[in-house]
């Protein structure tokens, strides 16, 4: 027997995200449908007023994790572009794309052949997610695609990752735009403590030209997780 939903409000920090509360005083996250009646990954839609709501799953999801262990900032908006690297099948590229709204974009970078087609089948209705298939350790090859973002999101199991998102920002992103990086620690090094393989990987961001403005980990959500929220310096 399904609970009763008894409220939605926005969230109080993160702009186009919500909470649902429901008849024994648990909450959700949710993201407003973008496409009304469309599921990405099997969530629950919850109808509240006029407006159709996604909830969104932390243990499916390394920024709705990041929200719920209070990470300060989100830096997503109406309008935003996003480059998206390592987009998976898409779970968490939609609801970027619902928080960023039609006027919006993701771009979205996935390496996986098997795992994109999924993902090009979830962007057909999303039509403010584009599927880019690449390697973003490559950058220049979608250049022609890409325009200047405000915001990079990497989520990618590769070694040297904080690398690989500074050298996307070398060419796509705007100056002081943001950059989102969810670490894991297990896929760069497994010789090293996880907090050793964050410090590397942070030290990295500020060397290419970053301010460190928040960090959380994920756990219980995801094990040897970290998640980074930074903005690129100016130059002088």
């Amino acid at each position: 027997m399904s609970l009763e939903v008894v409220d939605v409000r926005p969230h109080e920090k993160v702009k186009n995200v919500y909470w649902v509360r429901y008849e024994d005083g648990s909450e959700k996250l949710a993201t407003k449908n973008l496409v009304p009646g469309h599921r990405v990954y099997g969530e629950p839609l919850i109808k509240w007023g006029d407006v159709e709501y996604r909830i969104w799953n932390p243990y499916r999801s390394k920024l709705a994790a990041a929200i719920l262990k209070g990470i300060s900032t989100v830096p997503l908006d109406e309008g935003y572009k996003v480059l998206y690297l390592g987009a998976a099948s898409g779970t968490t590229a939609s609801h970027v794309a619902d928080i960023i709204g039609p006027k919006g974009a993701v771009y979205a970078v996935e390496f996986a052949h098997r795992v994109m087609r999924e993902f090009i089948e979830r962007c057909e209705p999303r039509k403010n997610m584009i599927p880019i298939l690449a390697d973003a350790q490559f950058p220049t090859l979608y250049r022609a695609i890409v325009p200047q973002v405000d915001v990079i999101y990497a989520d990618i199991a590769q070694p040297f990752q904080s690398k690989i998102l500074a050298d996307n920002a070398d060419v796509f992103l705007k100056d002081e735009g943001w950059a989102m990086i969810a670490i894991k620690a297990m896929s760069i090094d497994v010789t090293q403590k996880p907090s050793e393989t964050y410090k590397r990987e942070i030290d990295t961001l500020k060397e290419r030209g970053f301010e460190i403005v928040d960090v959380v980990h994920l756990e219980p959500f995801d094990e040897a997780h970290a998640f980074v929220v930074a903005r690129k310096i100016p130059k002088k």
